[in-house]
Protein backbone atom coordinates (compact mmCIF):
# COMPACT_ATOMS: atom_id res chain seq x y z
CA UNK A 1 0.00 0.00 0.00
CA UNK A 2 1.04 3.65 -0.01
CA UNK A 3 1.69 5.77 2.83
CA UNK A 4 -1.52 7.27 2.41
CA UNK A 5 -3.46 4.17 2.06
CA UNK A 6 -1.42 2.97 5.38
CA UNK A 7 -2.58 5.94 7.23
CA UNK A 8 -5.73 5.96 6.15
CA UNK A 9 -6.15 2.52 7.73
CA UNK A 10 -4.72 3.28 10.71
CA UNK A 11 -6.42 2.34 14.19
CA UNK A 12 -6.12 6.03 15.77
CA UNK A 13 -7.07 6.49 19.22
CA UNK A 14 -8.84 9.88 20.53
CA UNK A 15 -6.15 12.52 21.13
CA UNK A 16 -7.89 13.32 24.46
CA UNK A 17 -8.07 9.86 25.57
CA UNK A 18 -4.10 9.02 24.51
CA UNK A 19 -2.50 11.81 26.31
CA UNK A 20 -4.62 10.99 29.82
CA UNK A 21 -3.15 7.29 28.87
CA UNK A 22 0.09 8.24 28.39
CA UNK A 23 0.87 11.42 29.88
CA UNK A 24 -1.56 11.93 32.51
CA UNK A 25 -3.00 15.25 30.53
CA UNK A 26 -6.04 16.26 31.26
CA UNK A 27 -8.42 17.24 28.38
CA UNK A 28 -8.88 20.41 30.43
CA UNK A 29 -5.29 21.08 29.07
CA UNK A 30 -6.02 20.18 25.81
CA UNK A 31 -7.47 22.35 22.86
CA UNK A 32 -8.68 19.39 20.27
CA UNK A 33 -8.80 19.92 16.41
CA UNK A 34 -11.39 17.49 15.58
CA UNK A 35 -10.66 13.70 17.21
CA UNK A 36 -6.86 13.03 16.46
CA UNK A 37 -5.15 16.49 17.13
CA UNK A 38 -5.06 19.13 19.38
CA UNK A 39 -3.20 21.63 20.64
CA UNK A 40 -1.31 21.58 24.00
CA UNK A 41 -2.38 25.12 26.57
CA UNK A 42 0.62 27.31 27.58
CA UNK A 43 -0.48 27.11 31.26
CA UNK A 44 -0.47 23.47 31.31
CA UNK A 45 2.82 23.55 29.77
CA UNK A 46 4.51 26.47 32.04
CA UNK A 47 3.24 24.40 34.92
CA UNK A 48 5.86 21.57 33.77
CA UNK A 49 8.89 23.95 34.53
CA UNK A 50 9.85 22.19 37.86
CA UNK A 51 9.63 18.49 36.37
CA UNK A 52 13.33 17.19 35.30
CA UNK A 53 14.52 17.18 31.88
CA UNK A 54 14.37 13.92 29.87
CA UNK A 55 17.07 12.79 27.02
CA UNK A 56 17.35 14.42 23.81
CA UNK A 57 18.38 12.56 20.67
CA UNK A 58 18.82 14.12 17.56
CA UNK A 59 17.97 12.58 14.10
CA UNK A 60 19.85 13.88 11.09
CA UNK A 61 21.53 12.54 7.84
CA UNK A 62 23.90 12.40 5.17
CA UNK A 63 23.57 14.84 2.45
CA UNK A 64 19.86 14.50 0.55
CA UNK A 65 19.93 12.79 -2.49
CA UNK A 66 16.87 11.74 -4.89
CA UNK A 67 16.99 8.47 -3.43
CA UNK A 68 15.47 9.43 -0.53
CA UNK A 69 17.04 9.13 2.87
CA UNK A 70 14.30 8.67 5.51
CA UNK A 71 14.96 11.29 8.26
CA UNK A 72 11.53 11.79 9.84
CA UNK A 73 10.43 8.27 9.28
CA UNK A 74 13.77 6.79 11.13
CA UNK A 75 12.87 9.38 13.95
CA UNK A 76 9.36 7.74 14.13
CA UNK A 77 10.14 4.19 13.79
CA UNK A 78 13.07 4.74 17.13
CA UNK A 79 10.18 6.29 19.15
CA UNK A 80 8.17 3.75 18.34
CA UNK A 81 10.93 0.74 18.79
CA UNK A 82 12.28 2.93 22.20
CA UNK A 83 8.27 3.00 23.40
CA UNK A 84 8.59 -0.87 22.85
CA UNK A 85 11.31 -1.50 24.72
CA UNK A 86 10.46 0.13 27.80
CA UNK A 87 11.40 3.35 27.37
CA UNK A 88 9.14 6.54 27.89
CA UNK A 89 9.51 8.46 24.32
CA UNK A 90 8.01 11.33 22.76
CA UNK A 91 9.18 12.64 19.28
CA UNK A 92 9.31 16.20 18.50
CA UNK A 93 8.80 16.80 14.64
CA UNK A 94 8.62 19.65 11.78
CA UNK A 95 5.16 20.63 9.92
CA UNK A 96 5.21 20.22 6.90
CA UNK A 97 5.05 23.25 3.99
CA UNK A 98 2.95 22.88 1.68
CA UNK A 99 5.49 24.12 -1.02
CA UNK A 100 7.38 20.30 -1.03
CA UNK A 101 4.19 18.63 -0.76
CA UNK A 102 2.67 19.81 -4.60
CA UNK A 103 6.20 19.98 -5.51
CA UNK A 104 8.76 17.13 -5.78
CA UNK A 105 9.73 16.51 -1.77
CA UNK A 106 6.20 15.22 -0.50
CA UNK A 107 5.00 15.65 3.00
CA UNK A 108 7.01 15.29 5.95
CA UNK A 109 4.48 12.99 8.10
CA UNK A 110 7.35 9.78 7.38
CA UNK A 111 6.43 6.76 5.06
CA UNK A 112 5.51 3.03 5.09
CA UNK A 113 4.22 1.88 8.92
CA UNK A 114 6.55 4.43 10.58
CA UNK A 115 4.46 7.63 9.98
CA UNK A 116 2.19 10.09 12.28
CA UNK A 117 -1.22 11.04 11.75
CA UNK A 118 -4.11 11.97 10.85
CA UNK A 119 -1.23 12.21 7.69
CA UNK A 120 -3.46 14.34 5.19
CA UNK A 121 -3.90 17.03 8.24
CA UNK A 122 -0.59 17.14 9.10
CA UNK A 123 0.42 17.72 5.47
CA UNK A 124 -1.93 19.78 4.62
CA UNK A 125 -3.81 22.71 6.12
CA UNK A 126 -2.89 20.83 9.83
CA UNK A 127 -4.02 23.37 12.63
CA UNK A 128 -3.36 26.58 10.61
CA UNK A 129 -0.37 27.36 12.25
CA UNK A 130 1.57 27.85 8.75
CA UNK A 131 -1.10 30.48 7.82
CA UNK A 132 -1.13 31.95 11.00
CA UNK A 133 2.46 32.81 10.72
CA UNK A 134 2.03 33.93 6.70
CA UNK A 135 -0.47 36.21 7.93
CA UNK A 136 1.50 38.00 10.73
CA UNK A 137 4.02 37.81 7.91
CA UNK A 138 2.17 39.75 5.35
CA UNK A 139 0.20 42.36 8.06
CA UNK A 140 3.74 43.40 8.48
CA UNK A 141 4.60 44.15 4.56
CA UNK A 142 0.92 45.61 4.20
CA UNK A 143 1.87 47.90 7.14
CA UNK A 144 5.03 48.83 5.73
CA UNK A 145 3.74 50.58 2.53
CA UNK A 146 0.67 51.83 4.41
CA UNK A 147 2.59 53.86 6.49
CA UNK A 148 4.52 55.11 3.07
CA UNK A 149 1.41 55.85 1.77
CA UNK A 150 0.26 57.85 4.29
CA UNK A 151 3.44 59.76 4.57
CA UNK A 152 6.40 57.91 5.83
CA UNK A 153 6.80 59.79 9.60
CA UNK A 154 9.71 57.16 9.72
CA UNK A 155 11.63 57.98 6.85
CA UNK A 156 11.50 55.08 5.71
CA UNK A 157 14.04 54.59 2.36
CA UNK A 158 11.66 52.31 -0.60
CA UNK A 159 15.11 51.03 -1.86
CA UNK A 160 16.45 50.06 1.35
CA UNK A 161 13.63 47.54 2.61
CA UNK A 162 14.45 44.23 4.16
CA UNK A 163 10.94 43.10 4.19
CA UNK A 164 10.04 40.47 1.54
CA UNK A 165 6.19 38.81 1.33
CA UNK A 166 5.72 35.17 1.88
CA UNK A 167 3.52 32.23 0.53
CA UNK A 168 3.17 28.75 1.79
CA UNK A 169 3.92 27.26 -1.92
CA UNK A 170 6.72 27.12 -4.72
CA UNK A 171 5.96 29.69 -7.00
CA UNK A 172 8.88 30.83 -8.68
CA UNK A 173 6.82 33.88 -10.64
CA UNK A 174 6.55 35.51 -7.17
CA UNK A 175 10.40 35.19 -6.30
CA UNK A 176 10.81 39.10 -8.19
CA UNK A 177 7.76 41.45 -8.67
CA UNK A 178 6.57 45.09 -8.86
CA UNK A 179 4.10 46.17 -6.22
CA UNK A 180 1.76 49.05 -5.72
CA UNK A 181 0.94 49.61 -10.00
CA UNK A 182 -2.37 51.59 -10.78
CA UNK A 183 -1.92 55.10 -9.73
CA UNK A 184 -1.34 57.13 -6.77
CA UNK A 185 -4.35 55.58 -4.53
CA UNK A 186 -2.14 52.13 -4.69
CA UNK A 187 1.09 53.69 -3.13
CA UNK A 188 4.53 54.16 -4.44
CA UNK A 189 5.63 51.20 -7.37
CA UNK A 190 8.65 49.79 -5.74
CA UNK A 191 10.51 46.12 -6.71
CA UNK A 192 9.38 43.03 -4.21
CA UNK A 193 9.27 39.86 -4.00
CA UNK A 194 7.69 36.75 -2.14
CA UNK A 195 9.72 34.18 0.04
CA UNK A 196 7.96 31.15 0.77
CA UNK A 197 6.58 31.01 4.42
CA UNK A 198 8.93 28.29 6.05
CA UNK A 199 12.01 30.81 4.86
CA UNK A 200 10.16 33.55 6.99
CA UNK A 201 11.37 35.52 9.60
CA UNK A 202 8.02 34.72 11.35
CA UNK A 203 8.66 31.08 11.20
CA UNK A 204 12.51 31.28 13.00
CA UNK A 205 10.66 33.80 15.69
CA UNK A 206 7.58 31.37 16.02
CA UNK A 207 10.04 28.41 16.47
CA UNK A 208 12.79 30.61 18.94
CA UNK A 209 10.49 31.57 21.47
CA UNK A 210 9.60 30.23 24.48
CA UNK A 211 6.87 32.21 25.58
CA UNK A 212 3.87 34.56 24.33
CA UNK A 213 5.47 37.49 25.42
CA UNK A 214 8.88 36.65 24.14
CA UNK A 215 7.40 35.83 20.81
CA UNK A 216 5.46 39.67 21.24
CA UNK A 217 9.31 41.34 22.07
CA UNK A 218 11.08 39.19 18.69
CA UNK A 219 8.46 40.42 16.55
CA UNK A 220 9.04 44.05 17.58
CA UNK A 221 13.04 43.32 16.93
CA UNK A 222 12.29 42.58 13.84
CA UNK A 223 13.95 44.94 11.43
CA UNK A 224 12.00 46.02 8.33
CA UNK A 225 13.92 48.80 6.71
CA UNK A 226 16.40 51.67 6.88
CA UNK A 227 16.41 55.46 6.76
CA UNK A 228 17.18 57.52 3.97
CA UNK A 229 20.47 59.33 4.41
CA UNK A 230 22.06 57.87 7.49
CA UNK A 231 20.43 54.37 6.93
CA UNK A 232 18.83 53.78 10.47
CA UNK A 233 17.08 50.59 11.17
CA UNK A 234 13.53 50.81 11.63
CA UNK A 235 11.92 48.11 13.39
CA UNK A 236 8.45 46.22 13.20
CA UNK A 237 7.39 48.12 17.00
CA UNK A 238 8.29 51.50 15.30
CA UNK A 239 5.40 50.96 12.78
CA UNK A 240 3.37 49.13 16.44
CA UNK A 241 2.94 46.18 14.09
CA UNK A 242 4.03 43.70 16.50
CA UNK A 243 0.77 43.49 18.84
CA UNK A 244 -1.54 42.73 16.03
CA UNK A 245 1.16 39.90 14.63
CA UNK A 246 1.67 38.27 18.47
CA UNK A 247 -2.41 37.86 18.23
CA UNK A 248 -2.00 36.25 14.95
CA UNK A 249 -0.03 33.88 16.35
CA UNK A 250 -0.99 33.45 19.74
CA UNK A 251 -3.11 29.96 19.18
CA UNK A 252 -0.47 28.95 17.00
CA UNK A 253 2.28 28.90 19.30
CA UNK A 254 0.75 26.17 21.01
CA UNK A 255 2.45 22.98 19.90
CA UNK A 256 0.52 20.40 18.27
CA UNK A 257 -0.41 16.83 19.64
CA UNK A 258 -0.77 13.86 17.47
CA UNK A 259 -0.32 10.24 17.27
CA UNK A 260 2.30 7.81 15.55
CA UNK A 261 0.42 4.38 13.82
CA UNK A 262 1.40 2.62 17.01
CA UNK A 263 -0.45 5.36 18.92
CA UNK A 264 2.18 7.00 20.43
CA UNK A 265 1.86 10.39 21.50
CA UNK A 266 4.07 12.89 18.95
CA UNK A 267 4.63 16.77 18.55
CA UNK A 268 4.54 18.58 15.67
CA UNK A 269 5.20 21.99 15.98
CA UNK A 270 6.59 24.94 13.48
CA UNK A 271 8.56 24.26 10.22
CA UNK A 272 11.76 26.34 9.10
CA UNK A 273 13.45 24.42 6.38
CA UNK A 274 17.07 24.12 7.26
CA UNK A 275 18.47 25.07 3.63
CA UNK A 276 17.27 28.35 3.75
CA UNK A 277 16.86 28.66 7.63
CA UNK A 278 17.57 27.14 11.05
CA UNK A 279 15.65 24.00 10.07
CA UNK A 280 14.41 22.72 13.56
CA UNK A 281 10.69 22.15 15.15
CA UNK A 282 9.93 24.94 17.92
CA UNK A 283 11.86 25.66 21.22
CA UNK A 284 8.72 25.74 23.03
CA UNK A 285 7.79 21.72 21.65
CA UNK A 286 11.32 20.31 22.30
CA UNK A 287 11.28 22.07 25.98
CA UNK A 288 7.82 20.18 26.48
CA UNK A 289 8.52 17.11 25.65
CA UNK A 290 11.90 16.85 27.38
CA UNK A 291 9.73 17.70 30.28
CA UNK A 292 6.86 15.18 29.55
CA UNK A 293 9.14 11.94 29.11
CA UNK A 294 11.75 10.20 29.41
CA UNK A 295 14.03 10.00 25.93
CA UNK A 296 12.80 12.98 23.35
CA UNK A 297 13.87 12.35 19.97
CA UNK A 298 13.70 15.22 17.43
CA UNK A 299 15.00 15.89 13.61
CA UNK A 300 17.27 18.57 12.09
CA UNK A 301 16.62 19.13 8.15
CA UNK A 302 18.17 17.86 5.40
CA UNK A 303 22.12 16.53 6.06
CA UNK A 304 24.06 17.25 9.23
CA UNK A 305 26.30 20.00 7.33
CA UNK A 306 22.95 22.04 7.78
CA UNK A 307 20.50 21.27 10.11
CA UNK A 308 22.31 19.47 12.78
CA UNK A 309 25.18 22.53 12.29
CA UNK A 310 21.88 24.71 12.78
CA UNK A 311 20.57 22.77 15.90
CA UNK A 312 24.17 22.86 17.14
CA UNK A 313 24.88 26.31 17.33
CA UNK A 314 21.56 28.03 16.53
CA UNK A 315 18.90 26.14 18.66
CA UNK A 316 20.73 24.84 21.56
CA UNK A 317 23.19 27.82 22.41
CA UNK A 318 19.83 29.91 21.93
CA UNK A 319 17.51 27.09 23.86
CA UNK A 320 20.18 26.02 26.36
CA UNK A 321 19.68 22.28 24.97
CA UNK A 322 21.78 19.43 25.63
CA UNK A 323 21.63 16.17 23.07
CA UNK A 324 22.82 12.99 24.23
CA UNK A 325 23.23 11.46 21.27
CA UNK A 326 22.86 11.59 17.49
CA UNK A 327 21.10 9.50 14.76
CA UNK A 328 22.80 9.18 11.23
CA UNK A 329 20.61 8.26 8.46
CA UNK A 330 21.62 6.85 5.53
CA UNK A 331 21.12 4.28 2.78
CA UNK A 332 22.72 2.33 0.61
CA UNK A 333 20.78 3.15 -2.94
CA UNK A 334 22.11 7.08 -1.69
CA UNK A 335 25.44 6.36 -1.12
CA UNK A 336 25.47 4.68 -4.15
CA UNK A 337 24.00 7.95 -5.59
CA UNK A 338 27.25 9.79 -3.84
CA UNK A 339 29.45 7.21 -5.61
CA UNK A 340 28.22 8.39 -9.39
CA UNK A 341 25.44 5.72 -9.93
CA UNK A 342 22.19 6.84 -11.81
CA UNK A 343 18.92 6.97 -9.84
CA UNK A 344 17.80 4.43 -12.56
CA UNK A 345 20.49 1.75 -11.30
CA UNK A 346 20.30 2.00 -7.63
CA UNK A 347 18.70 -1.09 -7.19
CA UNK A 348 21.63 -3.20 -8.64
CA UNK A 349 24.17 -4.39 -6.24
CA UNK A 350 27.43 -2.01 -6.85
CA UNK A 351 30.23 -2.28 -4.41
CA UNK A 352 32.71 -0.28 -5.83
CA UNK A 353 30.18 3.15 -5.67
CA UNK A 354 28.72 2.50 -2.73
CA UNK A 355 32.72 2.49 -1.23
CA UNK A 356 32.84 5.53 -3.02
CA UNK A 357 30.18 6.98 -1.66
CA UNK A 358 31.05 6.26 1.51
CA UNK A 359 33.08 9.43 1.63
CA UNK A 360 29.84 11.36 2.17
CA UNK A 361 28.91 9.44 5.21
CA UNK A 362 32.60 9.60 6.49
CA UNK A 363 32.48 13.51 6.71
CA UNK A 364 29.15 13.69 8.72
CA UNK A 365 29.91 11.22 10.73
CA UNK A 366 33.44 12.91 11.59
CA UNK A 367 31.69 16.48 12.12
CA UNK A 368 28.93 15.24 14.38
CA UNK A 369 32.01 13.03 16.24
CA UNK A 370 34.57 15.59 16.35
CA UNK A 371 33.25 18.90 15.52
CA UNK A 372 29.87 18.72 17.22
CA UNK A 373 31.57 16.30 20.04
CA UNK A 374 28.51 13.99 20.11
CA UNK A 375 28.43 10.33 20.04
CA UNK A 376 26.36 8.66 17.13
CA UNK A 377 24.72 5.45 15.70
CA UNK A 378 24.71 5.06 11.72
CA UNK A 379 21.11 4.03 11.51
CA UNK A 380 20.77 2.07 7.60
CA UNK A 381 17.17 2.67 6.54
CA UNK A 382 16.64 -0.71 4.69
CA UNK A 383 15.49 -1.18 1.19
CA UNK A 384 14.84 -4.21 -0.04
CA UNK A 385 16.87 -4.05 -2.75
CA UNK A 386 20.11 -3.67 -0.48
CA UNK A 387 22.04 -7.03 -0.44
CA UNK A 388 24.16 -8.31 2.36
CA UNK A 389 27.81 -7.77 0.74
CA UNK A 390 26.48 -3.94 0.35
CA UNK A 391 25.18 -4.09 3.65
CA UNK A 392 28.66 -5.69 5.74
CA UNK A 393 31.01 -2.98 3.35
CA UNK A 394 28.99 -0.23 5.04
CA UNK A 395 28.80 -1.82 8.59
CA UNK A 396 32.41 -2.61 8.20
CA UNK A 397 33.38 1.00 7.11
CA UNK A 398 31.24 2.44 10.23
CA UNK A 399 33.01 0.44 12.42
CA UNK A 400 36.31 1.40 11.38
CA UNK A 401 35.37 5.07 11.85
CA UNK A 402 34.32 4.21 15.69
CA UNK A 403 30.33 4.06 15.39
CA UNK A 404 27.91 1.30 14.93
CA UNK A 405 26.19 0.83 11.86
CA UNK A 406 22.38 -0.32 12.76
CA UNK A 407 20.32 -2.12 9.85
CA UNK A 408 16.79 -0.66 10.63
CA UNK A 409 13.28 -1.79 9.27
CA UNK A 410 10.86 0.39 10.62
CA UNK A 411 9.20 1.49 7.33
CA UNK A 412 7.75 -2.42 6.73
CA UNK A 413 7.54 -3.17 10.03
CA UNK A 414 6.65 0.00 12.25
CA UNK A 415 8.75 0.09 15.83
CA UNK A 416 9.36 -3.95 15.63
CA UNK A 417 11.96 -3.12 12.55
CA UNK A 418 13.69 -0.76 14.45
CA UNK A 419 14.44 -2.41 17.92
CA UNK A 420 18.14 -3.33 17.21
CA UNK A 421 18.39 0.71 16.64
CA UNK A 422 16.52 1.48 19.93
CA UNK A 423 18.63 -0.74 21.91
CA UNK A 424 21.86 0.60 20.06
CA UNK A 425 21.04 4.37 20.50
CA UNK A 426 19.66 3.90 24.17
CA UNK A 427 23.09 2.37 25.15
CA UNK A 428 24.70 5.26 24.24
CA UNK A 429 22.11 7.55 25.82
CA UNK A 430 22.12 5.83 29.16
CA UNK A 431 25.23 4.96 29.42
CA UNK A 432 27.74 6.92 26.76
CA UNK A 433 25.92 10.08 26.46
CA UNK A 434 27.86 13.46 24.82
CA UNK A 435 28.33 16.58 25.82
CA UNK A 436 27.91 18.57 22.53
CA UNK A 437 30.57 21.72 21.33
CA UNK A 438 29.52 24.78 19.08
CA UNK A 439 31.41 25.07 15.99
CA UNK A 440 32.33 28.37 16.64
CA UNK A 441 32.66 30.86 19.41
CA UNK A 442 30.48 33.45 20.15
CA UNK A 443 32.90 36.46 19.95
CA UNK A 444 33.91 34.88 16.94
CA UNK A 445 33.20 37.73 14.07
CA UNK A 446 30.68 37.04 11.37
CA UNK A 447 33.55 36.60 8.45
CA UNK A 448 34.99 33.79 10.79
CA UNK A 449 31.84 32.19 12.13
CA UNK A 450 31.21 31.67 8.33
CA UNK A 451 34.44 30.78 7.58
CA UNK A 452 34.77 28.30 10.26
CA UNK A 453 31.38 26.53 9.44
CA UNK A 454 32.61 26.48 5.37
CA UNK A 455 36.08 24.97 6.10
CA UNK A 456 35.44 22.49 9.06
CA UNK A 457 31.76 21.24 8.25
CA UNK A 458 31.72 21.80 4.17
CA UNK A 459 35.73 21.14 3.81
CA UNK A 460 35.67 24.41 1.74
CA UNK A 461 39.49 25.52 1.07
CA UNK A 462 38.06 29.53 1.19
CA UNK A 463 34.67 31.85 1.43
CA UNK A 464 34.58 34.85 -0.99
CA UNK A 465 32.09 37.57 -1.08
CA UNK A 466 31.96 40.58 -3.33
CA UNK A 467 33.49 44.15 -1.76
CA UNK A 468 29.70 45.27 -1.08
CA UNK A 469 28.85 42.24 0.83
CA UNK A 470 31.86 41.69 2.72
CA UNK A 471 31.45 45.48 3.72
CA UNK A 472 27.80 44.36 4.84
CA UNK A 473 28.93 42.12 6.59
CA UNK A 474 31.99 43.89 8.21
CA UNK A 475 28.73 45.90 9.31
CA UNK A 476 26.85 43.59 10.66
CA UNK A 477 29.26 41.86 12.56
CA UNK A 478 29.96 45.03 14.38
CA UNK A 479 26.50 45.88 15.40
CA UNK A 480 25.34 42.05 16.57
CA UNK A 481 28.74 40.56 17.50
CA UNK A 482 27.13 38.12 19.46
CA UNK A 483 25.02 36.37 16.84
CA UNK A 484 25.34 33.19 15.39
CA UNK A 485 25.33 32.78 11.47
CA UNK A 486 22.49 30.35 9.49
CA UNK A 487 23.78 29.55 6.06
CA UNK A 488 21.36 29.00 3.18
CA UNK A 489 22.87 26.86 0.99
CA UNK A 490 22.01 23.54 -1.01
CA UNK A 491 21.37 21.13 0.88
CA UNK A 492 22.40 18.65 -2.47
CA UNK A 493 26.43 19.16 -1.71
CA UNK A 494 28.69 19.82 0.54
CA UNK A 495 29.88 22.66 -2.19
CA UNK A 496 27.34 25.53 -2.81
CA UNK A 497 26.85 23.59 -6.28
CA UNK A 498 23.63 20.97 -5.74
CA UNK A 499 25.12 18.77 -8.53
CA UNK A 500 28.56 17.95 -6.36
CA UNK A 501 28.14 14.42 -4.85
CA UNK A 502 30.05 12.96 -2.04
CA UNK A 503 32.39 15.16 -0.04
CA UNK A 504 34.19 17.29 -2.08
CA UNK A 505 37.05 19.49 -0.40
CA UNK A 506 38.96 22.41 -0.93
CA UNK A 507 35.96 24.14 -3.15
CA UNK A 508 35.34 28.03 -2.69
CA UNK A 509 32.08 28.66 -1.13
CA UNK A 510 30.84 32.35 -2.16
CA UNK A 511 28.82 34.17 0.23
CA UNK A 512 26.23 36.28 -2.16
CA UNK A 513 23.75 38.13 -0.08
CA UNK A 514 23.61 38.50 4.11
CA UNK A 515 20.15 39.09 5.73
CA UNK A 516 19.57 40.16 9.02
CA UNK A 517 17.25 38.07 11.22
CA UNK A 518 17.15 40.62 14.48
CA UNK A 519 14.10 39.11 16.10
CA UNK A 520 15.36 35.72 15.49
CA UNK A 521 18.94 36.48 16.91
CA UNK A 522 20.69 35.49 13.78
CA UNK A 523 22.44 36.48 10.73
CA UNK A 524 21.94 34.76 7.35
CA UNK A 525 24.13 34.31 5.24
CA UNK A 526 23.44 32.93 1.30
CA UNK A 527 25.92 30.55 -0.39
CA UNK A 528 25.69 30.69 -4.22
CA UNK A 529 22.15 31.37 -5.92
CA UNK A 530 20.13 29.42 -2.97
CA UNK A 531 17.13 30.90 -3.83
CA UNK A 532 14.26 31.75 -0.63
CA UNK A 533 11.23 30.98 -3.43
CA UNK A 534 11.56 27.22 -4.26
CA UNK A 535 9.99 26.65 -8.11
CA UNK A 536 7.64 23.69 -8.66
CA UNK A 537 9.77 20.28 -10.65
CA UNK A 538 8.22 19.80 -14.33
CA UNK A 539 5.45 17.38 -12.81
CA UNK A 540 5.08 18.58 -9.79
CA UNK A 541 3.09 16.35 -7.33
CA UNK A 542 0.15 18.33 -7.01
CA UNK A 543 -0.65 16.51 -10.62
CA UNK A 544 -1.50 13.35 -9.06
CA UNK A 545 -3.41 14.52 -5.74
CA UNK A 546 -6.96 14.58 -5.69
CA UNK A 547 -10.64 13.70 -3.70
CA UNK A 548 -13.05 11.45 -3.66
CA UNK A 549 -17.04 12.31 -3.30
CA UNK A 550 -15.87 11.26 0.04
CA UNK A 551 -13.51 12.99 1.09
CA UNK A 552 -10.96 11.03 0.70
CA UNK A 553 -7.42 12.39 -0.28
CA UNK A 554 -5.55 10.29 -2.79
CA UNK A 555 -1.85 10.84 -4.25
CA UNK A 556 -0.54 12.50 -1.14
CA UNK A 557 3.17 11.13 0.05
Amino acid sequence: MSDIEIAQQAQKKRIIDLAEEQYNINSDHLEPFGHYKAKLSLDYIDALSDQPDGKLILTTAISPTPAGEGKTTTTVGLGDAMNRIGKKTMICLREPSLGPCFGVKGGAAGGGYAQVVPMEDINLHFTGDFHAIGAAHNLLSAMIDNHINHGNNLNLDPRLLAWKRVVDMNDRALRQVVVSLGGTANGFPREDGYDITVASEVMAIFCLATSLSDLRERLGNIVVGYTRGDREPVFARDLKAHGAMAALLKDAIKPNLVQTLENNLALIHGGPFANIAHGCNSVTATQTALKLADYVITEAGFGADLGAEKFIDIKCRKAGLNPAAVVLVATVRALKYHGGVDKAELNNENLDALEKGMVNLERHLNNIQENYGLPCVVCINHFTADTDAEVKLLQDKVDSLGAKAVISKHWADGGAGADELARAVSDIVDNKPGSHRYVYEDKASLWEKIETIASKIYGAGQVTASPKVKAEIDKLSKNYPDFPVCMAKTQMSFSSDATVRGAPSGHTIEISEVRLSNGAGFIVAIAGNMMTMPGLPKVPAAENIDVDESGNITGLF
